[in-house]
């Protein structure tokens, strides 16, 4: 059994000594995430609990398969519902109870929906060729062409740019063909 199915496993089964696991080597991570972006260490373990509550039902609805570690995973969904709780405060300054209700479940909602998008897009870029994966990365680092001219051994930015160009769009493809894509679209 590979470690993402152990953890996917014992969330569905409640296996305290593999939850144990992931909340000491998880944990410390999304608390410096939560702590550097205008949270306190209980905002932390909130959005971790509910990143893990999360996962678990959504993979006892639907089981889906974890294509990058499951540390990694599990750090995006809490740093996407982290996200959003900032949205949340900073739009919300006086509310109504029912008014926050309906708004959570709006908001669980839309995370889920996040996080599956995201889903979507790592499955197209592991599906892109080694070069592609390679200069999209840079790409969505941010790292200029001129740099992606030293680091992938392009003869000019024009070449580099180009490259990102049709990286772009094969990804765009891949996702887009998606039998993912079309249920989500339809969301």
């Amino acid at each position: 059994m590979t470690d993402n199915l152990k953890y996917l496993e014992a969330l569905i089964n409640s296996d305290s000594k593999v939850i144990s696991e992931l909340y000491l080597e998880s944990l410390p991570k999304i608390k410096k995430f939560v702590l550097q972006n205008k949270g306190a260490p209980q905002d932390a373990e909130d959005v971790f609990q509910k990143a893990l509550i999360q996962i678990a039902v959504r993979y006892k609805k639907n089981p889906f398969s974890v294509t990058s570690s499951f540390h990694a995973f599990l750090f995006t969904a809490c740093k996407n519902l982290w996200r959003r709780e900032l949205n949340k405060s900073s739009r919300w300054v006086t509310k109504d109870i029912l008014e926050e209700q309906l708004y959570e479940k709006n908001e669980d909602a839309l995370a889920l929906l996040e996080q599956e998008r995201w889903e979507l897009f790592q499955a197209a870029l592991d599906l892109s060729s080694d070069s592609c994966k390679s200069i999209l990365k840079l790409f969505f680092k941010k790292i200029s062409y001129s740099q992606m001219v030293v680091d992938l051994g392009y003869s000019s930015e024009t070449v580099a740019r180009q490259r990102v160009f049709k990286c772009k769009k094969k990804l765009i493809e891949l996702v887009k063909n998606s039998s993912s894509f079309n249920a989500l679209k339809e969301l």
